[in-house]
């Protein structure tokens, strides 16, 4: 009974022991696997799918402001355009009278998410018709855009000051970095790029999949910061709305783009995740609203009647392509054809709503990971069931992505999702690892009991039965010979009556140690009963095994044994052989020729193996 309360403390020891060690394995898996350049980018790219499919799913959910308009070159005006006029691009003379057609209905903002970067020779006279037209407005936007490219191919310009922007960057995080800084821009013509500071950059960097999925507010050439068009464009329009008025930019210590009211929050790569609004509205109404450009220009020069008078009153309107055949189409996370001038809408839509998303720091991704490890951990290894351990881990993951994506919902927070689910599989198994070697254990202890004697810690009289039936079956089979040697400690009966049966028990255990070290590892050693013990020696023959029998004879009698008095005593043993099959086919047949060997022995003297004449 001690024994047993001894093993069942020492298991729940040992099973929290194992829980422990598995648990340290799972965190140093995870800071394995973020130290890793490689896996690191394997599970963020991952990530960034677990973002697109949310971001899927939660578009419905979200709407767009009605005070944004895209008049879009789609493929329809493409071609309009190409019939009416014979080319593409058109002359700039329309986009002028398309800026004069819009002020007329009071739009807050207009914003031309295309590059007038040479003049046409077709169009004497429209450069400078456009650039006077954007000059008269203080709220027309055009773009330009920088790059890298070889300075034998492009002389870098030298732009305006009037374009750039100071920023007091109170964060951690570099404004100036790989993702921001170009030594290159394609600059468009003086005409516009001298008489107007409504110019912005437009340059979109994708992730390494291709997908774009946020924006750089400013980006850096020469040394200086230049902001995003669409940061320009809804600026003058929270001036309009709201009495906003920004000089200069300021980013506080958190790392957010402080626009009044409204708080911007920049990555590691001073870039804003955009909270995206669904599939394009090109082939769909669920984001913004788009007017083919063939129905303004008609409107203007023919007065037919496609668009309200007052539909453009108050509203930001990007002039842009989604024309497929003049590429400027993205792949973002809610749609594989996007056009550039919704990304730009989205950013502005994002800034009205005060909605971009915010991704959590990795710690606090780590920290995540290793609540719910041990939370799945801790219901794994307490409960027996494999099945309801299983619904459970599953349904702990489920959970955690439906109040991930609720938490995206809500609160604009992206919070991990594919290390977390790592973790809890990694925990998992590691607890099901635990609970095996502890199953194995408790097994191997069961067996141990039952099949050892506890007190010599030698097989016990049952084992000992069936080893020998089943070497006997061996025999038969592969017609192999095995042996037995019946022993018997000599007096023990009077040695248990001088000494006492403790150190009876002393002496039975250390014979049966002399036992087991002059033996081999794959023969048996038993206490067949009381004082009487077996070694049943596999693949022996007759002679080899008296050999062995007389070895233990004398290893016996010249090792001095300890009473539990501490003095030493010298005892002998009596042994008796028989082999299979010259002795017995059968076990009983075996053990009788054994015992009778073992009772000439003693009646010759003890202290010696006995034979049969």
């Amino acid at each position: 009974m001690n024994k047993i309360k001894e093993y069942l403390k020492d298991r729940a020891f040992l099973r929290y022991l194992l829980y422990s060690f598995y648990i340290i394995i799972t965190v140093s898996i995870l800071f394995i696997l973020l130290s890793s350049t490689s896996v690191r980018s394997f599970l963020g790219t991952m990530e960034n799918k677990t973002f697109d499919a949310r971001q899927s799913v939660l578009a419905p959910y979200k709407t767009v402001s009605k005070d944004i308009a895209i008049v879009a070159v789609d493929d329809e005006s493409y071609e309009y355009f190409l019939d009416k006029y014979g080319e593409w691009p058109i002359s700039r003379n329309i986009y002028a009278d398309m800026v004069k057609f819009l002020e007329k209905q009071k739009s807050s903002a207009i914003a031309f998410d295309l590059m007038f970067v040479k003049s046409l020779k077709s169009s004497t006279g429209a450069d400078n018709k456009l650039a006077n037209t954007i000059a008269a407005y203080d709220n027309v936007f055009t773009s330009i855009n920088f790059d890298n490219l070889s300075f034998d191919l492009r002389k870098p310009p030298v732009l305006p000051d009037y374009l750039s922007a100071n920023i007091d960057n109170e964060s951690k995080i570099m404004l100036k970095n790989q993702f921001t800084e170009y030594t290159n821009c394609r600059s468009i013509i003086s005409q516009i790029m001298n008489t107007t500071s409504n110019i912005g950059q437009i340059n979109l960097v994708r992730d390494e999949d291709g997908i774009a999925r946020d924006l750089h507010p400013f980006v850096v050439y020469k040394d200086r910061y230049y902001p995003h068009l669409a940061l320009k464009v809804v600026l003058k329009y929270l001036e309009q709305k709201e009495g906003l008025k920004i000089k200069d930019f300021k980013i506080d210590k958190n790392g957010f783009l402080m626009l009044g009211k409204r708080t911007v929050p920049l990555n590691e790569k001073a870039s804003v995740i955009l909270n995206w609004y669904g599939p394009s509205g090109i082939n769909s109404t669920s984001t913004f609203e788009y007017i083919p450009m063939w129905k303004v220009e008609k409107t203007m020069y023919e007065g037919v009647k496609l668009i309200p008078d007052d539909y453009f009153k108050g509203k930001i309107v990007y002039i842009g392509t989604s024309a497929t055949s003049l590429f400027d189409l993205k792949n973002v996370p809610t749609d594989k054809i996007f056009p550039g001038v919704e990304i730009h809408t989205t950013f502005i839509n994002n800034v009205l709503d005060n909605n971009f998303i915010k991704r959590v720091s990795p710690l606090a991704d780590i920290l995540i990971s290793l609540l719910l490890s041990l939370f799945v951990g801790l219901f794994v290894i307490r409960n027996e069931s494999t099945v309801i351990s299983s619904i459970f881990a599953v349904l702990t993951a489920v959970v955690y992505i439906l109040a991930a994506t609720a938490v995206m919902l809500f609160f604009n927070i992206w919070v991990g999702i594919i290390l977390q689910l790592a973790s809890i599989l990694l925990v998992f198994i590691a607890c099901y690892l635990a609970k095996y070697i502890i199953k194995s254990r408790d097994l191997e202890y069961t067996y141990a009991l039952a099949t050892t004697d506890g007190l010599t810690e030698l097989y016990n009289h049952r084992y000992f039965q069936e080893q020998m039936l089943q070497n006997i079956e061996t025999g038969k089979r592969y017609d192999k010979p095995f042996s037995l040697i019946m022993i018997d400690i000599d007096f023990f009966k009077k040695f248990n009556d001088t000494y006492g049966h403790q150190s009876g028990d002393a002496v039975l255990r250390q014979v049966a140690q002399i036992l087991k070290k002059n033996v081999r590892s794959s023969d048996i050693v038993c206490r067949y009963g009381g004082e009487e013990m077996a070694i049943i020696l596999t693949n022996t023959n007759n002679e080899d095994a008296i050999v062995t029998a007389e070895k233990i004879c004398r290893a016996v009698s010249e090792h001095p044994l300890k009473l539990v008095n501490g003095n030493d005593v010298q005892v002998t043993i009596s042994l008796g052989v028989s082999t299979y099959p010259e002795h017995g086919t059968t076990a009983q047949e075996m053990i009788k020729y054994a015992d009778d060997c073992l009772y000439i022995a003693k009646e010759n003297g003890r202290n010696q193996v006995g034979r049969k004449q």
